[in-house]
């Protein structure tokens, strides 16, 4: 059978998330997981006093994943993501508990917000190619009883993602129009990825 990963070593995404696992094992990609382990909120806070807007934060986030793993493999191709929502001048971070997420959520009801999602390929300790994709979401009006419904539905996982709501699953309730591909809404624009992994000779097709 012919193989679609061409590389001598499977891709290697500096992230334990589940859901980039998931679009990269779906697009047939051969791949394997490690944390980056870096300070996400030291790297922002750096960022912030640079003057970086929320896009230019994505992707330092991304790149600063990629290259911490790279530095500790370094023949490897290394893939770092991350995501930065920004409502008007707000820049939103995931919450610890369920009020925090209900707050953000009151926050949003009613308004439109847009998801900087950025990848990063390291190889070497050096990153070769980046990219950042832009989804818009328009929030539904929301009352007070109807989060509290949906953070009762959906559970602790809410926690993990940074608009606390899951739009792969029951936070599509909570829309009324998304602009934007669905990968970058997930966290991992695909289709820039795929370029990238082409011009490094990594896919057959």
């Amino acid at each position: 059978m012919p193989a679609l990963w061409t590389a001598s070593e499977k891709l290697l995404l500096a992230s334990t998330s589940a859901t980039r696992l998931g679009l990269l094992v779906g697009a047939g990609l051969s791949v394997e997981t490690q944390s980056s382990n870096v300070d996400e909120r030291a790297i922002e806070q750096a960022a912030q006093s640079e003057g970086l807007d929320p896009p230019a934060l994505a992707a330092r986030l991304a790149a600063e994943k990629a290259l911490a793993v790279s530095s500790r493999h370094p023949g490897r191709i290394v893939l770092g993501a991350d995501q930065v929502l920004a409502c008007g001048s707000s820049v939103f971070h995931k919450v610890d508990d369920r009020e925090a997420a209900r707050r953000q959520l009151q926050a949003l009801s009613g308004k439109s917000h847009a998801l900087h999602s950025a990848g990063a390929i390291a190889i070497g300790g050096k990153v070769v190619e980046s990219f950042v994709t832009t989804a818009i979401l328009a929030m539904r009006p929301l009352t007070d009883e109807a989060i509290d419904l949906y953070l009762e539905l959906a559970g602790p996982s809410v926690l993990h993602s940074v608009g606390v709501y899951q739009y792969e699953g029951l936070g599509v309730h909570l829309f009324d129009s998304v602009e934007g591909d669905h990968s970058t809404v997930l966290g991992l624009p695909l289709l820039p990825l795929l370029s990238a992994l082409r011009r490094l000779g990594c896919l057959s097709l």
